[in-house]
């Protein structure tokens, strides 16, 4: 599969480092740093290169939107169309001082970003762990039981694209259901960064559901 990255910061240079890894084609855009992005993409192997938005969106299987939300217009003008993409979106929509989310209730920051980019098949994920758990999990990707991670979408190719990228970092992807879940999802993406950030035992967090049998 080829992944664009749009954004790569924390999680989008993690993930996209973990889909090459994991053989995916990706290509890293979106970063201050011209040298960043060629260091992103020596470090994670052969399947990596560094590009523009409009490069990495133009042939891509899937596009990671990975940026704050006050730079969803400038990176979505660079990357052009994104007409019959599956675009996974792991940005909140935070306030510019990352105190709290900007949009909620009555909607969410994937169903902004689907009004935005219409005709991309939006799915929103990786949103509700931290960056710190990324390599942990994917390094343990071969053992069990595996962490849970939630996503949501309104397109069953998009979501379906979504769960195999899930799979592929080390994750079993859990199906909230449409894209209108992720009102609920990006808010709880708050309380695990509360757990992550504001708790003793470190950021590396993951969790995990478990359905237990039915009582009689």
């Amino acid at each position: 599969m080829r992944v664009g990255i749009l954004g790569s910061g924390l999680m989008g240079g993690k993930l996209g480092t973990i889909f090459a890894r994991a053989g995916h084609e990706v290509v890293f855009s979106y970063s201050r740093s011209e040298k960043k992005l060629t260091a992103l993409a020596r470090e994670a192997g052969s399947n990596a290169r560094a590009g523009t938005p409009s490069e990495a969106a133009r042939d891509a299987d899937a596009v990671l939107l990975a940026v704050h939300w006050s730079q969803f217009d400038d990176v979505l003008s660079q990357a052009g169309d994104l007409s019959g993409k599956v675009v996974v979106t792991c940005s909140l929509p935070m306030n510019d001082g990352n105190t709290g989310l900007v949009v909620g209730v009555t909607s969410s920051g994937a169903e902004e970003l689907a009004r935005k980019v219409r005709g991309a098949q939006v799915v929103c994920a990786f949103n509700t762990i931290p960056s710190e758990v990324l390599f942990p999990v994917f390094e343990a990707r071969n053992g069990a039981p595996r962490p849970s991670l939630v996503y949501c979408g309104d397109d069953a190719r998009g979501k379906k694209v979504t769960a195999a990228l899930i799979r592929d970092v080390g994750f079993e992807p859990v199906d909230a259901g449409p894209l209108r879940i992720a009102r609920y999802t990006e808010p709880f993406a708050l309380l695990v960064g509360e757990l992550a950030y504001g708790g003793r035992g470190g950021p590396a967090l993951a969790y995990r559901f478990v359905r237990l049998p039915e009582q009689e």
